[in-house]
């Protein structure tokens, strides 16, 4: 039709100055080798010590190692490019891969509270030079590992998930080696268990976390940082616009947003103009680069006639 422009600019993806995929896969696989080779050994030292502090940090490693390994295939996946019914293409995996590193985040922690605290009524012997050796080199194997996480991209929430893997089981290696101390000095065995749920803590906040984050995603949440409200009353700002409906923000992916709306010029506008100047603003003002824009000349109706149920608030220059 002459009166109706419509626009797809691509997905942004992660265009915003952050390593490439390539470059994330490299660093993942380096902490992924590093991590597999002391969980081996810290289990053997966990059983001999008789240490359930050792012991869950060896459950939490091997977490970390399987959100490592689930955080790379979901990369590869995630590379693949749109095409049949998969419209968006595999990125959405990544999110997925962020959820389930939260959920085993809880799970884990579920099972160590238990643990510890039936420890706390029954303390068990506990070899404290064996667990403070071993955690002092947990904390060098989890510095490096945690390092190179953090060289790929953050930005993903599926990168982000394997870090904070990561970085819990540095936290606790730390209280692990306070606890060592302890029971070597003092012979007090319950401090392996009030080790343990200072980590558990830990992991109850980043798994939260991760899981709220990756739900705002699956539930096409508009992302932090971008107020439909004040893009909907941007846009209609803009010379012509006469008002802006069905307005929907949503992410792909980490760092992809999309925006979709309905725009209604004015009868003497030039809808292409407008939209091009939508695009601009959206792009320019807001790094929103994938927009879907219906624009369309107002029927001599009352404005917002083009839409019996539109979906949303309504916005229009004067904000009302």
């Amino acid at each position: 039709m002459a009166d109706r422009g419509e626009a797809a600019s691509g997905a942004s993806g992660h265009a915003h100055g952050h390593p490439s995929a390539d470059s994330d896969r490299r660093w993942l696989a380096g902490a992924l080798a590093v991590i597999v080779v002391f969980l081996l050994g810290e289990v053997t030292v966990g059983v001999v010590a008789g240490s359930l502090a050792l012991l869950s940090d060896a459950a939490h490693m091997l977490t970390d190692a399987a959100s490592i390994a689930l955080a790379l295939w979901a990369i590869r996946l995630a590379a693949r490019p749109a095409a049949g019914r998969m419209t968006y293409g595999w990125k959405r995996v990544e999110i997925l891969s962020a959820q389930a590193n939260g959920v085993t985040l809880l799970v884990l922690a579920a099972w160590l509270a238990y643990e510890a605290i039936r420890r706390l009524v029954h303390p068990p012997e506990v070899t404290g030079a064996l667990v403070l050796i071993t955690a002092l080199c947990g904390i060098v194997v989890n510095v490096a590992a945690t390092w190179m996480i953090s060289r790929a991209n953050r930005a993903s929430l599926n990168v982000e998930g394997a870090y904070q893997h990561i970085l819990n089981d540095l936290f606790a290696f730390i209280a692990t080696a306070v606890a060592g101390a302890i029971i070597m000095t003092t012979g007090f065995a319950r401090a392996d268990a009030i080790a343990t749920l200072v980590v558990v803590v830990l992991m109850i906040k980043a798994g939260v976390g991760l899981v709220v984050a990756s739900s705002r995603v699956f539930l096409e949440a508009a992302p932090l940082g971008l107020d439909p409200t004040a893009i909907g009353h941007e846009m209609a700002a803009r010379d012509g616009v006469l008002e802006v409906h069905d307005l929907h923000i949503w992410e792909i992916t980490s760092g992809s947003s999309a925006l979709s709306a309905h725009v209604l010029v004015a009868s003497d506008s030039d809808c292409h103009a407008v939209r091009d100047e939508l695009n601009r603003l959206l792009a320019e003002g807001h790094n929103i680069e994938h927009t879907t824009l219906q624009v369309d000349h107002a029927r001599p109706e009352p404005v917002g006639a083009h839409c019996d149920h539109p979906h949303g608030p309504t916005h229009r220059a004067d904000h009302r």
